[in-house]
């Protein structure tokens, strides 16, 4: 008993490596079928070696996940940046084609155009609908001077390009100007029907429309005639086009004949204008 118990351990290891031999002996051989032996092996390690080998599958499955998922997010990301992209090509895309007549216009009035005109950016509004007071980039060190004319090329119904009256300088600085449009409520302007050659005044709305009358209370205009500067009392230049008129009235109070005119310019959109330089 003392000798199993002092050589136990020795024991164990020795019939270990001899069940070790006889299986690595019987498996080394080519066979055709296995023996019991190897039966009773394979049944017990097969359902340990399939645990093992589905973990080993998963864990590979999750790491490959995982680098998917990081593939997923760039190019998640890089779709992103090329909607952005898309988005700003668009955006200038839309933007040509939304000032192409203008820059159209633009273009024939330079080629027409006899006076010494300044190109400037509109930078600044006062409050409101309507361009009616308005700041430009341009100031004393680029030739502009209180009092000079502002205009725009505007598109007659009959495709002519006109120079288009917008206002005048009313303050300057040495790379700013503050413009006062027509459709300001303080601006008066003298004009003529080219039609007729007959004469008035109108003067800024709130509404952004022009209204006045005429000296002579039986001038004969209508609605579509269309109204340019007179020159008269210096304050803008004569001959530049003013709008069309959309309505005649009479008024028994007063005696005199109304008229309501439509600007040519736009002055809900100004972007760029012309100051011309004396």
């Amino acid at each position: 008993m003392f000798f199993l118990r002092k050589y136990k351990n020795r024991m164990i290891v020795t019939i270990v490596a001899i069940i070790l031999i006889i299986i690595i002996g019987v498996t080394s051989t080519e066979r055709m079928s296995l023996t019991k032996i190897e039966k009773v092996i394979g049944n017990i390690f097969t359902p340990i070696e399939k645990f093992f080998y589905n973990i080993s599958k998963k864990t590979s499955d999750f790491f490959v996940s995982i680098k998917d998922i990081s593939n997923i997010k760039a190019e998640n990301e890089e779709l992103k940046k090329r909607v952005k992209e898309l988005e700003e090509l668009n955006r200038r895309y839309e933007d040509i084609i939304g000032k192409s007549d203008y820059l159209k216009n633009e273009a024939e009035l330079l080629r027409k155009t006899d006076y010494n005109i300044i190109s400037a950016q509109v930078i600044g509004k006062e409050p409101g609908n309507w361009f009616d007071r308005f700041v430009i980039d341009k100031g004393l060190k680029d030739g502009i001077k209180k009092g000079d004319t502002v205009i725009q090329a505007v598109e007659t119904e009959e495709g002519i390009v006109e120079e288009g009256i917008v206002g005048r300088i009313a303050e300057v600085g040495d790379n700013w100007a503050k413009v006062i449009s027509i459709v300001d409520e303080n601006s008066k302007i003298s004009f003529k029907v080219i039609r007729t050659q007959d004469g008035g005044v109108i003067s800024g709305n709130i509404d952004g429309r022009l209204s006045g009358y005429l000296f002579d209370t039986k001038a004969d205009v209508m609605k579509g005639d269309k109204l340019f500067t007179s020159g008269l009392g210096g304050t803008y230049v004569k001959d530049l086009y003013i709008g069309e008129i959309k309505d005649v009235v009479k008024k028994d109070e007063d005696l005199m004949k109304h008229i309501y005119v439509e600007p040519a310019v736009n002055f809900k959109k100004l972007f760029k204008v012309f100051i011309i330089s004396k």
